[in-house]
C-alpha cells in the first residue's frame, strides 16, 4: 500500500511549474530532447537537465540514449492517464476563463499516444454506437463487424493487441467525457498520422498537442464512425 510520503513525493515531481511544463510537452506522445524541453519550460538547459533527471528517477519519464542525443517520453500508459486526469482536476478547479491555445485545444489534441478532446470523444462515441465495440472486463472489445472494419481501413489490431490494455476509457479533461484509450487508440491514431488523416499543428508546449483533421481524414472518420465535426473543430 502507498504510504503518504510516497505519495508526497510522487505529487512533489509534478508540482514543479517546469517539470509540469516538461510533461505536458510530452503528453503530444513525442519523444523530446532535453533543449527541445528546457525551450517548452522556458528554462535553462542545465536546469532542465536537473529536472528530467528527477522525473526519470521518480519513473514519470523514460529515456532513450541514440548516440550523443537522449530522448525523453512519457513512461508509460499509466503515467499518462495519471497526468490527464490532473489537467482535468486542473480545469474543474481554476476560475473559469478563455480556454489555452483557443477552442483549437478542446477540438483535436494527443493524450499522450491517443486522440483527445472533441475528436477523440466523437471517435469512442462512433465506436460505440456503430457497434465496432462491445464491454468486456476491464474495457472494450472488437466485434466481428468492427474487426472487419477496422481491418479494411488499415488499423493494427495486432500491434493493438500486443499493448497491456486494448481498450479502455480514458476521460477526457476538457470535455468531461470519456476518448478511448489503450492499444487500439494508439493504432487508431498512429494510422490517423501515417495517413495524413489528421495532421499535427505547430507549436511548443501544451500546443505541441493540438492536432487537426485534414478534409480526407473528417470524410474517413464520417464514413467509418460516423464522426462529424463542427466547423471550428475541422
Amino acid at each position: 500500500m502507498t504510504t503518504p510520503a510516497h505519495l508526497a513525493s510522487a505529487a512533489a515531481l509534478i508540482a514543479d511549474p517546469a517539470r509540469a511544463a516538461m510533461l505536458q510537452a510530452l503528453m503530444a506522445g513525442e519523444a523530446l530532447t532535453a533543449g527541445e524541453l528546457a525551450r517548452a519550460a522556458g528554462i535553462a538547459p542545465s536546469t532542465a537537465s536537473a529536472h528530467l533527471a528527477a522525473l526519470t528517477d521518480g519513473a514519470l519519464v523514460a529515456v532513450h540514449a541514440q548516440g550523443r542525443h537522449r530522448w525523453f517520453r512519457i513512461a508509460d500508459e499509466d503515467v499518462a492517464a495519471i497526468l490527464e486526469s490532473l489537467m482535468g482536476l486542473a480545469e474543474a478547479t481554476r476560475p473559469a476563463r478563455r480556454w489555452p491555445h483557443g477552442e483549437a485545444l478542446r477540438a483535436a489534441r494527443t493524450c499522450w499516444d491517443h486522440l483527445a478532446g472533441r475528436l477523440g470523444v466523437a471517435v469512442y462515441e462512433g465506436l460505440v454506437s456503430r457497434g465496432v465495440l462491445r464491454p468486456a472486463p476491464g474495457g472494450w472489445e472488437t466485434t466481428p463487424a468492427g474487426i472487419a472494419l477496422l481491418e479494411r481501413i488499415g488499423v493494427d489490431l495486432d500491434a493493438a493487441r500486443r499493448a497491456r490494455r486494448f481498450a479502455c476509457d480514458c476521460m477526457d479533461w476538457s470535455e468531461r467525457r470519456p476518448h478511448l484509450g489503450g492499444g487500439l487508440a494508439r493504432a487508431i491514431c498512429t494510422l490517423c498520422l501515417a495517413r495524413g488523416w489528421v495532421r499535427r499543428q505547430p507549436g511548443e508546449g501544451l500546443a505541441r498537442r493540438l492536432v487537426a483533421p485534414t478534409p480526407e481524414g473528417s470524410r474517413v472518420l464520417r464514413e467509418a464512425f460516423g464522426v462529424r465535426l463542427d466547423a471550428e473543430a475541422a
